[in-house]
This record gives structure tokens, sequence and C-alpha cells, in this order.
């Protein structure tokens, strides 16, 4: 354990020093009570559903999570999608035009998009070849300056899980936060970061409802981190910043586990069967291993390839122009129908 992490020394002095917006929501807990008559939040009185605000805090989604994840609602905080989750975490931690973070390329996009959006230097230290971090590269890169870590496991766009042991190093080694992003964690072997959030005080896990839940419309984002750090992102937050239909649509999908676990099952045994379909395609020159929702390949020519994809009525990511990516295609896993359709195409080309 980082016996020597002092959150205090990384957040901003300003927003250390901020006083949260405090709304109607906030100041009166019941919200939902229909004893009482609402004149506080100067809202519509005429009932249709959504005319009142929504809970700022979305008690009932954290607490589903909380039984779902064995994690305290105190540990969570939820966004508007992942998106606004790591930026908060930006605009928390980083002083622009000062500090800076580090990401491991090839790597999700918006980590860097972000950065620049909020005046964050970029230092990067790409992956192996065997698509790993760098453990010594990494601590080595960083400086006083360094706020944040980004590690995407299971990666996008390579698919693979980072080893246990790596991360744990640089946990316990990393002078700021690292942040790992686990959107595809549902789909992995290997088990969430999220129960170790009370090894390490630096830790934050990000999670999303956009793939093996499904729910990429509503944008809901889910953040894991000690008390702490939810406390002082909790104050930057917008106070309305869940919407009351993605609550509820939240709800409705956490209460049918069995239905979101057969589809990650499916996914699961779609994807191998995928791979070996891929295997007997000519001009694949590699699988790379996935525990992801998607597969990275190597072809002879990704642009060509993509094009006549297209052309076939199937979009896929072309991933050639990322670092390490070179002639790589990226094909999400579909429906037992589309994935026949798909390989029929493949093998026709």
């Amino acid at each position: 354990m980082k016996t020597t992490f002092n959150i205090n020394n990384l957040v901003r002095p300003n927003i250390a020093a901020l006083k949260p917006y405090s709304s109607a929501r906030d100041e009166f807990k019941d919200a939902t009570s229909n004893q009482m008559i609402f004149l506080d939040a100067n809202e519509n009185p005429f009932e249709n559903g959504v005319n009142r605000y929504p809970d700022p805090q979305q008690k009932d989604v954290k607490s589903m999570l909380s039984s779902i994840k064995n994690i305290p609602t105190e540990n969570i905080l939820l966004g508007n999608g992942s998106d606004e989750v790591l930026d908060l975490i930006f605009r928390a931690f980083c002083e622009p035009n000062q500090d800076n973070i580090i990401t491991l390329p090839p790597t999700y996009g918006m980590y860097n998009v972000l950065a620049n959006t909020n005046a964050i230097d970029v230092l990067t230290v790409e992956l192996n070849a065997d698509f790993q971090p760098k453990v010594d590269d990494i601590l080595n890169t960083q400086n006083s300056n360094t706020k944040l870590l980004f590690l995407c496991s299971p990666n996008n766009p390579t698919a693979n899980s980072f080893e246990a042991s790596k991360i744990e190093k640089l946990l316990t080694n990393f002078n700021g936060i690292i942040v790992i992003d686990e959107a595809y964690i549902d789909f992995s072997e290997d088990e969430s970061w999220i129960s170790r959030l009370s090894e390490f005080s630096n830790l934050i896990v990000a999670q999303t409802l956009s793939k093996a839940y499904g729910m990429a419309g509503i944008r809901l984002g889910i953040c894991f981190a000690s008390t702490e750090i939810i406390s002082i992102l909790n104050k930057i937050k917008p106070p309305y910043n869940v919407n009351q239909l993605t609550q509820l649509k939240a709800i409705q999908r956490l209460e049918k586990q069995q239905e979101v676990q057969n589809e990650i099952q499916n996914i699961i045994s779609e994807r191998s069967l995928l791979i070996k379909a891929l295997a007997s395609i000519t001009w694949i020159d590699t699988i790379y291993p996935t525990q992801a929702n998607f597969v990275l390949v190597k072809v002879d020519d990704a642009t060509n390839r993509y094009n006549q994809l297209v052309e076939k009525g199937i979009v896929v990511r072309n991933r050639t122009n990322q670092p390490l990516c070179n002639n790589c295609l990226r094909f999400t896993v579909g429906t037992s129908e589309e994935n026949e359709k798909f390989i029929a195409v493949l093998k026709n080309i």
C-alpha cells in the first residue's frame, strides 16, 4: 500500500477551497416524497414524468450498483458517460498550463482530447510489442507535475488486459493518481480493480453501462474511488448531471442481471467463433488476444480492406494510424446473424 500518498497534495488549490453549488434537491433530501408540495426549485408544476429535477446524487442507481459491485455508495460517482467522469478528474487534479498526464498509446483517444481541452500536457510511453505497459519507463517519465496515469484495461484498441503485477507495481510507485478504465471488464477473465480500492488510495476505476449492459444511448459512466476522491469530484460535478430518463433506464437494466449476463456470455461465445473463422482468412496476418467485445487484427492493407468491407455494407474500424497498429482493423463482435454475414463477406473479398 502507498503510505506516502496524500490526496490533498494533488487536488488543485482552487478546487480544495471551492464551496460546491447547493441545489434545491440537495437542500431537501426527500425529493421523491408524494406527500410534499414542491415550491422550491422553480419547476413547472404540471406533472408529465420529467417536470421535476432528477435526484442530484442518483441514490437509487448507486444503491443498485453498490449491491451488484459490492462497493459502498460513498465510493461511487456517476457521470454523463465515462467522458464526463474523466473530465471531472482532470479538472479536480490538473492545473492548466502547468501539470501533465501520462498515457500509453495505442489507447482510448479521449484521454488526449480531454487533456488538450483542459490545457494539460500529455507525456506518452508506448506499450511494448505485447501491448503491455513499460513500467520502468513510465515511472522514469513521471515528474513533479505529473498528476494522472491512464491505464485502459482491457485496452482499446488492442483488446488485451494489462498484467496485474505491472499495474500493482505502478500503483505502488507512481506519485499521482492512476485511472484504470474498465469499460470492457465484463468481457474479461480478470477481476475488476474495484476489489482493491481499499489497498490503493491513489486508484480510480472507471466503468460504464455502454458496453456489456448495452446502454450506450443513455450515457452513464461510473467512477469508483476512495471517499476522499469521490468527495472532491462531487464538489465540481454539475448538480443534475445524470438526467431522470437515464436514471430510470439504468435501474430497469440493472434489475435484469441474468439477461445482461446471458448477453455477455453470448458475446464471448460469438467472439470465439469469430476468431476461429478469422484464422482461415488468408489476408489476415495476425489475430491479437482479446478480453473485450472486439478483436484487433493485422491485415495486408488495412485501408483497402476497410473500403472493401464498406462496399459490402459492413463498417469496421481502421486503426492503422495508431501507434503499433499499422495495417490493423478492429472488429466488434456482433449478433450471430451479423457475424455469419461478416464472415461470409471476409471469405469473398
